[in-house]
């Protein structure tokens, strides 16, 4: 090989890799891509959403020009539409067009899964049959449902169970999970809603952790560790709730330790949407969600 053909040849390897150091497709390769996408829960917009600002065929809209990736309805925004195909089948396609995913259904108003009445249980099992059927035309992965009941705590555990596996063998039908999240009541005891994961013991069964629904009693201020909580919940995760409400000056949530709380979501080798839920009333509706999107994208570079 001649000098020049040898010099030629070091240049354009020293140019090339110059290149490569700087290419931002080679830098996408290097940086680490976070396994989270984030969502939006509807009930993060109620406000404007009661107040027919919005609708909920809007919300898809919202949720992309906010640059976010999936969407968690709630059922009472289109509470007579769970049947209409029409409706249903406008709502898939603006989500299409928009580019967002149907992530899930939240549940409310449909009766108690554990109520201690057997044919309550099964009205209720009923009631939400439909929900199931509208997140599989959606093409959501799940419905989320409360866990309540009446009794003692083990027995409010049974009858929770039974709702929830009855509930379990109609999604398997559809191919739709069922998910339960810490809303109150003994389902914010991450004791007791674990357990009955375990009772219920079935594939389409899961959890719905909401990093700031611990509260047992309102009345009496009876909390649940909120990071113990959220421990013993992620083995049945199917979903994640990044509740906010209150931001400080740095941006992190004032009332809860976001690192922490991820930290425990990615040690149980989660992987899926993390769902934005902001309630505060110190920033707007769209602001908080905007916060709370600064934050987790914050913390998943921590990761």
């Amino acid at each position: 090989m001649n000098t020049n053909r040898r010099n030629f040849l070091r240049t354009t390897a020293a140019v090339t890799a110059g290149t490569m150091l700087v290419s931002p497709a080679f830098a996408g390769f290097a940086e680490k891509k976070s396994r989270y996408q984030i969502s939006l829960a509807e009930w993060s917009f109620h406000k404007a959403l009661f107040a027919n600002e919005m609708t909920n065929l809007d919300f898809p809209r919202v949720t992309r020009e906010l640059g976010l990736e999936g969407v968690e309805y709630v059922n009472q925004f289109f509470k007579d539409k769970a049947k209409d195909e029409k409706y249903l089948s406008e709502l898939k396609k603006i989500t299409k067009n928009e580019g967002v995913t149907n992530v899930l259904i939240m549940c409310d108003g449909e009766g108690m899964v554990g109520h201690p009445e057997e044919a309550e249980r099964k009205k209720t099992v009923e009631n939400h049959k439909k929900w199931i059927d509208a997140a599989a035309f959606l093409g959501c992965h799940s419905i989320r449902v409360n866990a309540g009941s009446r009794g003692e705590y083990e027995e409010q555990q049974k009858l929770a169970a039974d709702g929830l596996r009855m509930l379990c063998e109609y999604g398997d039908t559809q191919k739709i999970n069922v998910i339960v999240e810490n809303h109150g009541g003994l389902s914010s005891n991450g004791d007791w809603l674990s357990g009955v994961m375990k009772m219920v013991n079935h594939k389409r069964v899961g959890t719905l952790p909401d990093f700031g629904n611990f509260t047992i009693d309102r009345q009496t201020g009876e909390e649940f560790d909120r990071y113990k909580g959220v421990e013993l919940l992620m083995p049945f995760a199917k979903g994640v709730s990044a509740k906010t409400n209150v931001f400080n000056a740095k941006g992190d949530e004032a009332n809860m330790d976001y690192y922490r709380l991820m930290q425990i979501v990615d040690d149980a080798g989660y992987k899926g949407f993390v769902g934005i839920e902001f309630e505060g009333s110190e920033l707007s509706e769209k602001e908080g969600v905007i916060a709370t999107k600064k934050l987790l994208e914050q913390v998943f570079k921590t990761l």
